[in-house]
């Protein structure tokens, strides 16, 4: 049995909350939830959501989960956090206090990176949990209207679900209308402007095809069906549209797994470090954060490779090691270059607004290995 209680919690919750607030992080209005291993696995399978349409999907997964966990096969997550406003993260009761101390750490940092990071702004956290009910409440609907049923809606959902994932992946580039893909299209078939036309033969004006559709290949495969299959029914189209919107949802988290995972073990580490916790949190901490961002022999670990890569901008813009005069350096004197700029702190912050996981691995994970042992 674990030794703490809810006012464990609550203290140890004030004084995170109190060095969040040092530190500059800017989280959601936090909430949370304790729950024990069979609450935990449902909330996996349905995304953290507490409101959800049903589908047979859902209760496989389940199935899955509980029969791996059971075996010992697989274990749980210390935490689930969703973007939402105010959020809302689960804590397995099974946890240590310790254990408790590093996730509820963990939870602010994400919810900072949620509340802050550009690909996050078109996810509406403000109506998260209203919109997944209202997608419930329609998916039954459906289900129980007599001339539609359940076997045809999971028909459509099964069919949606394989292609949900195809789908605009940077939500900060705005989607043109159809009108202004027309005008592009029209565009593009101009000649371009050459200033030696009056010597140079003219080119043929190549007169674009108004009745291809889509004029320029569109990503949202589901929205294209939509909005072009002549067959589908109003319902049909109801449920491609919340197929989709739950997929757009999630992809801002699939676009910044390991600045996300990196930002929230980061700040753990450095909230719980601050915190001076009792010599026996402490070494039980030492062992938990290890076994969370140790590198694995068989894949890339997110929280380790992302940590490693906020550390080293911290370093690196801390000591100067950046611009024109560092780059041209000899190699031999990088080492020991420090201006003690301390821009460090400032950069993390500006790098965690306006990067996503590729421009972030291709700007800033730099070739040394001491940075990954």
């Amino acid at each position: 049995m674990n030794a703490w209680n809810m006012e464990d919690l609550q203290d140890w919750n004030q004084r995170i909350v109190e060095l969040v607030q040092k530190f500059g992080l800017d989280p959601y209005p936090q909430e949370f939830e304790v729950c024990d291993y069979e609450g935990m696995l449902s909330y996996m399978v349905y995304s953290g959501m507490p409101s959800h349409y049903p589908h047979w999907s859902y209760g496989k997964g389940y199935e899955k989960l509980k029969t791996l966990y059971d075996y010992g096969l697989s274990g749980l997550p210390y935490e689930m956090v969703i973007n939402s406003n105010p959020s809302i993260a689960y804590l397995m009761r099974d946890n240590s206090l310790a254990l408790q101390i590093l996730t509820i750490a963990h939870v602010y940092a994400h919810s900072d990176f949620f509340k802050n990071n550009f690909t996050f702004k078109t996810t509406h956290a403000g109506y998260t949990i209203e919109t997944f009910k209202a997608h419930a409440n329609r998916v039954r609907h459906y289900i129980e209207d007599p001339s539609i049923g359940l076997e045809k809606v999971e028909a459509i959902l099964d069919a949606a679900h394989a292609l949900s994932l195809q789908c605009r992946r940077n939500l900060a580039i705005k989607k043109e209308r159809p009108e202004e893909e027309k005008k592009r299209k029209i565009d593009e078939a101009k000649p371009p402007h050459d200033p030696f036309g009056a010597i140079h033969r003219r080119s043929e004006r190549v007169e674009p095809d108004l009745k291809k559709i889509p004029y320029h290949p569109d990503e949202d495969i589901l929205l294209f069906i939509r909005d072009h299959n002549p067959h589908l029914a109003e319902w049909e189209k109801d449920l491609l549209t919340i197929v989709h919107e739950q997929a757009q949802y999630f992809i801002p988290q699939i676009e910044t797994k390991i600045m996300n995972e990196g930002w929230a073990s980061f700040w753990h580490k450095r909230i719980f470090e601050a915190l001076d916790p009792p010599q026996r949190l402490r070494l039980e901490f030492i062992v938990r954060h290890t076994q969370v961002i140790c590198p694995t022999p068989y894949g890339l670990n997110p929280y380790h490779v992302g940590m490693k890569i906020w550390e080293d901008i911290e370093k690196r813009w801390d000591k100067g090691r950046f611009g024109p005069k560092y780059e041209l350096c000899p190699a031999n004197e990088r080492d020991d270059w420090d201006t003690k700029t301390m821009k460090g702190m400032d950069k993390i912050f500006m790098v965690r607004e306006v990067e996503r996981d590729s421009s972030f691995l291709r700007r800033f994970l730099t070739w040394v290995p001491a940075l990954f042992r």
